[in-house]
């Protein structure tokens, strides 16, 4: 501060003092002796000038005394104020890898214990590490889009200066926009890869809550886009190819730097860039947000991160606009295509550089080597093109998005206005608006029967798929509220790894399931959805027997029409008619009425007439596929019949005692017992519609349980009794029949059977 006290004798005299101007009390041109004049009375004889300096913090020279010569990134690098940090970053976890974090925890309780008790685990730790690796590997390997945006957005990620102090040997951040301001938000300097200088410029987010205020998290304003121009046109004019990092949601965008000019700012690096002599790199290295990100990034090669995302619009604001909640950003990132693999089908991208399980946050170092080495084999081929190429690749790259060609038909799905039916969401309908929906499909399928419509039959088919997805809900949201869903996995897992082996399942994994089906069972009605699966499953079965039935008779209206067919071409054939009509003439010229009338030589006639036509018939029915019995007349069967009743009381004895003896060999045979409950859950795995190897497995345990059972059973007396009451009713039967009594009919009955073991009686 300065006081003025003493007498006017240095006003009045002439100095060089005079000659100096001041500026800091905003006057400026003016002598000090006139502003003596003006401002101070002459007359005063105790003035004097002196002058007091305010204390402030000593200014320190930016480069430490004991520099160290071989620090990474150069010696340089001691004038960065990005330093490394005091404190380790806090372990953050993302919300679909709490998973994972209750294995680390087993793992390190598991230690824990051994270190305590001084017994030894490793195996126990070696496979609790094995199951997280493969749980890692296949919760990253199968990662949803919005899970990858978590991901690019997760506070450790390495930023840009991260990666740029690891693959550079030495770099020096230049600053300013030379119009007044330094963006932190943007951050630009040279460097050197392999000897080959950069110009480096990216967005620079925080590593903590300090470091993103100071850096704006990410978001530049248009000082920094006008920073990064500088650079751009620094690099061209010396030659330096041009690196760019891009990882921010988004420009600035509040009231300031509208004012200030945004749009323009980043309108104006879109134009200089595609101007630009030098190779452009642009590698995302986290999230790429709308013309932010883009206003640095319009390069010859445009390379992301595995995990990175490049969107025009962030999916909570997509949804918000499109969907009206915010919460519906998983189905919006699905539907904008913003990770490194769509935009790489999409031809936006070029390149995907790999990121380590866990993230780039995992393990930095390696991501950055990564991005070395991407550089440099991008660059080796860029520098390869002259200036006229480099130009003409860049601005084609950006042509070519978004292309289509005319006169290539659209797929009918893709057409204006035709969108794919939306199936209703498991679990969301009421019992109440399905029992509705089932009621609607009964109906249609009772008009389907008289106006023959097949849509009902559609429409069938998916009600039922439908249900069998809601009964599948409700089972587990039963196990759930029973606390039985951990145990149903872990069988589960066992019991495809004792079947992917083709071996016998062990009798302790069939108790341990034996013991949940009945846990299961007992407690079903007490569980609180009860009443809606057991509703649901009445409709399933209801439906169920309605397609059977469908199926059924839509069976075997087909099959009646075809045997109908083939019959009337069997017997419109002339020489059956012929024969025919010989036939009938002789009958008439005697006027006999009954079969018992006739001689013997025309009832011989007519016998082998009617065997000869069965015989057309079953070859014509055996083209059909199906398989032909003949069987005697009606009275025949009768007499059979009657005289078989009396062995009714012996058979019956006979079946009860096979059954008994069944019954105590298997109880007294464990291994008959354990291959007949393989062979149950044979069945019930391989469902209705069972493959080959299914089919195959099926055949060779019934086959195996039948020789068994039939060796133990030989050595009884019932294979005795059986034979002894065999060949009594086949003499009884060689006795009693009489295969021309009572027979009025030319073409007798015949029993047709199909392949799926249908019977149909045609007289």
């Amino acid at each position: 501060m300065a006081s003025i006290s003493t007498p006017p004798a240095s006003f009045f005299s002439s100095s060089a003092s005079d000659l100096l101007r001041s500026s800091s009390n905003g006057v400026s041109g003016l002598p000090l002796r006139a502003l003596g004049r003006a401002r101070f009375n002459p007359r005063r004889k105790d003035m004097s000038v002196s002058a007091k300096l305010r204390k402030g913090k000593k200014h320190e020279y930016p480069w430490p005394d004991d520099a160290d010569q071989n620090v990474k990134g150069g010696v340089l690098t001691h004038l960065s104020h990005f330093k490394p940090l005091k404190e380790k970053q806090k372990p953050v976890t993302l919300e679909f890898e709490k998973p994972l974090i209750l294995l680390e925890k087993k793992i390190i309780d598991v230690r824990k214990m051994a270190h305590e008790t001084g017994l030894d685990f490793s195996d126990q730790i070696i496979s609790l590490e094995n199951k997280y690796q493969q749980a890692l590997k296949d919760l990253y390997t199968h990662l949803t889009p919005i899970q990858r945006v978590h991901i690019a957005r997760h506070p450790n990620r390495p930023t840009f200066l991260d990666h740029v102090f690891n693959i550079t040997e030495k770099f020096v951040e230049l600053h300013g926009d030379r119009a007044g301001y330094d963006d932190p938000a943007i951050v630009t300097g040279i460097g050197t890869i392999d000897g080959r200088r950069y110009m480096f410029m990216g967005h620079q987010k925080g590593r903590n809550t300090k470091e993103n205020i100071k850096r704006n998290f990410g978001m530049p304003t248009p000082h920094g886009y006008r920073k990064a121009l500088r650079m751009m046109y620094y690099a061209d004019h010396h030659g330096f190819p041009i690196v760019t990092f891009v990882d921010t949601p988004g420009a600035f965008a509040d009231l300031k730097s509208e004012e200030l000019g945004q749009g323009e700012a980043i309108a104006h690096n879109l134009r200089t860039m595609f101007g630009l002599k030098v190779p452009i790199i642009s590698i995302v290295i986290g999230e790429g947000g709308s013309g932010g990100a883009l206003a640095i990034a319009c390069a010859n090669k445009l390379l992301m991160l595995e995990n990175a995302v490049f969107y025009v619009a962030s999916p909570e604001a997509c949804a918000a606009i499109l969907w009206k909640d915010s919460k519906a950003s998983p189905k919006a990132a699905e539907k904008l295509k913003i990770t490194a693999t769509e935009l790489t089908k999409l031809e936006i991208a070029d390149g995907i550089i790999p990121e380590p399980l866990g993230g780039a946050h995992a393990d930095p170092l390696w991501t950055s080597q990564q991005i070395k080495l991407a550089i440099n084999e991008t660059m080796d081929e860029l520098l390869m093109m002259d200036t006229e190429k480099l130009l003409k690749h860049r601005m084609l790259k950006f042509r070519k998005i978004g292309g289509f060609q005319e006169g290539i038909p659209i797929e009918p799905e893709r057409k204006f206005k035709m969108k794919k039916k939306e199936e209703p969401i498991v679990g969301k309908i009421s019992v109440q608006e399905l029992e509705s929906k089932v009621e609607k499909v009964k109906q249609q399928i009772l008009k389907a029967k008289e106006s023959s419509n097949a849509q009902s039959d559609v429409d069938l088919h998916e009600m039922i798929e439908h249900l069998e997805k809601e009964v599948d809900f409700e089972f587990s949201a039963a196990v759930k509220a029973m606390g039985l869903k951990d145990r149903l996995a872990s069988l589960r897992e066992e019991f495809l790894e004792a079947n992917s082996s083709d071996q016998l399942i062990h009798p302790t994994l069939k108790e341990k399931i034996e013991k949940l089906r009945d846990e299961f069972n007992q407690g079903l009605s007490k569980a609180p959805n009860y009443e809606n699966l057991k509703n649901k499953l009445d409709m399933l079965k209801d439906l169920s027997r309605s397609k059977a039935h469908s199926v059924r008779d839509a069976k075997e209206a087909s099959l009646k029409q075809e045997i109908n067919k083939k019959f009337a071409e069997v017997l419109s054939r002339p020489d059956i008619q012929e024969k025919y009509e010989m036939l009938r003439a002789e009958i008439e010229n005697l006027g006999a009425s009954k079969y018992t009338d006739l001689d013997p030589e025309l009832q011989n006639k007519m016998d082998k007439i009617k065997k000869e036509i069965q015989g057309e018939l079953a070859a014509a029915l055996n083209s059909l596929g199906l398989d032909v019995e003949v069987l005697a007349s009606k009275a025949q069967v009768l007499s059979e019949q009657s005289s078989l009743s009396l062995f009714k009381p012996k058979i019956e004895m006979l079946n009860e005692e096979l059954s008994q003896g069944i019954e105590s060999v298997i109880a007294n045979r464990k291994d008959l017992k354990d291959m007949i409950e393989l062979l149950k859950l044979e069945v019930a795995k391989a469902g209705k519609t069972p493959d080959a190897t299914s089919k195959n497995r099926i055949g060779a345990l019934k086959q195996q349980i039948k020789e068994r059972l039939a060796a133990a059973l030989d050595s009884s007396d019932l294979k005795k009794k059986h034979e002894k009451l065999r060949e009594e009713i086949l003499e009884t039967a060689e006795s009693g029949f009489d295969p021309t009594e009572g027979d009025s009919s030319v073409y007798g009955d015949a029993r047709i059977q199909t392949n799926s073991g249908a019977e149909h009686t045609f007289a």
